[in-house]
């Protein structure tokens, strides 16, 4: 085993058990406190594996149907959000990027904003208790995908899409549908100002194992393709000339980088709302530790991610116990000074 690979060994092994550590004491923290040993207890009893630890009746319960989905669900999420970003900044070749480039917060918020104002207007959703608990999630996905599909059919030219149109369709669709955010959130009223706020916050608070369920197949796909894409993202950032003499087929190749990370921020959106700087501030923090190889960034910013938004969760439900604070509070608190120090440190490398 040569030392690239000892080094991308050792650095998702160092981010797993982080992970595994950050989900045993989110998992057993709250009103009722269970001890990681607990937690690790009562996961190995439902698997058949009896340890002698004591635990009382009601714990199996709680951590069963209220702290592991919503745990569950941050691990999904912030993977989703970590592995995007890092694939969508390798994509557009800069730091800078993240999933809001190219519409999908935008156009989720749009959608789930429009549906906020809409279910309370028509009986039909009182009358389909279903068709009502969905809707939102279901139009926020809509239009994440819808938005952004827009802009890489705009930004397509003779088969190819090309990025700086991206960008320029990206900022351009984020306006338009920041517009009509704007202006449905002025049309609203006292009780769906409320849920449009709560909601561009972010939160994990609706967590359920059928919430679970419905958003893994498309967060674990991306998080299955997205590392396959590593060798041909490394060089892509030589350059798309440099890249296609190499055997990359670049067209589809930004088209699947497109199409994964698009699944899984807008599944995570639909669910959980706008939580943002995660996609933006996890590839630096891991491209920090492992350097600039996507064969390690990509996969240390799933994990990361997952790290990331679990702490998040945990510290939006515990500094203000009982109550609760939105996540997207959080992420921001803790992402923008990480992002400033970033710029501060790096300022003497950018050109004037």
């Amino acid at each position: 085993m040569n030392i690239a690979n000892i080094k991308r060994v050792s650095s998702i092994s160092v981010l797993g058990v982080l992970l595994i550590i950050v989900i045993l004491l989110a998992t057993g923290t709250g009103a009722m406190h269970i001890s990681p040993v607990q937690v690790l207890a009562i996961l190995l009893d439902k698997a058949g594996f009896h340890l002698p630890v004591t635990y009382e009746e009601n714990m199996p319960g709680v951590l069963w149907m209220i702290r592991l989905p919503r745990v569950m669900l941050g691990v999904l999420i912030g993977a989703g959000l970590g592995v995007a970003g890092a694939s969508l900044q390798g994509l557009f070749r800069n730091p800078l990027a993240d999933p809001g480039l190219i519409g999908i917060s935008s156009g989720a918020s749009m959608a789930a904003v429009i549906m906020i104002i809409v279910q309370s207007a028509l009986p039909v959703f009182e009358q389909a208790p279903v068709l009502n608990f969905y809707a939102l999630n279901l139009a926020a996905f809509a239009g994440a995908v819808i938005t952004t599909l827009f802009i890489f059919r705009i930004a397509r030219s003779g088969g190819q899409a090309a990025i700086s149109t991206m960008l320029l369709a990206g900022i351009a669709v984020r306006a338009l549908c920041e517009s009509v955010t704007g202006l449905m959130t002025y049309l609203a009223n006292n009780e769906q100002l409320r849920s449009i706020t709560f909601w561009s916050l972010g939160s994990l608070g609706g967590a359920s194992w059928q919430t679970v369920a419905g958003v893994a197949p498309f967060i674990i796909i991306p998080l299955i393709m997205l590392p396959r894409l590593a060798p041909a993202l490394n060089l892509l950032a030589l350059g798309e000339r440099e890249a296609m003499h190499s055997g990359v087929r670049v067209p589809r190749l930004k088209s699947m980088l497109v199409i994964f990370a698009t699944m899984a921020v807008a599944a995570g959106v639909a669910v959980a709302g706008i939580i943002g700087f995660i996609g933006l501030i996890v590839p630096h923090i891991v491209r920090q530790f492992t350097g600039p190889d996507y064969r390690i960034l990509i996969p240390g910013a799933a994990l990361s991610g997952a790290v990331l938004l679990t702490v998040a969760d945990l510290l939006c439900r515990t500094i203000v116990a009982p109550a609760e604070l939105p996540v997207g509070i959080i992420t921001a608190v803790i992402g923008a000074p990480f992002f400033l120090w970033l710029i501060i440190k790096e300022k003497s490398t950018i050109p004037a």
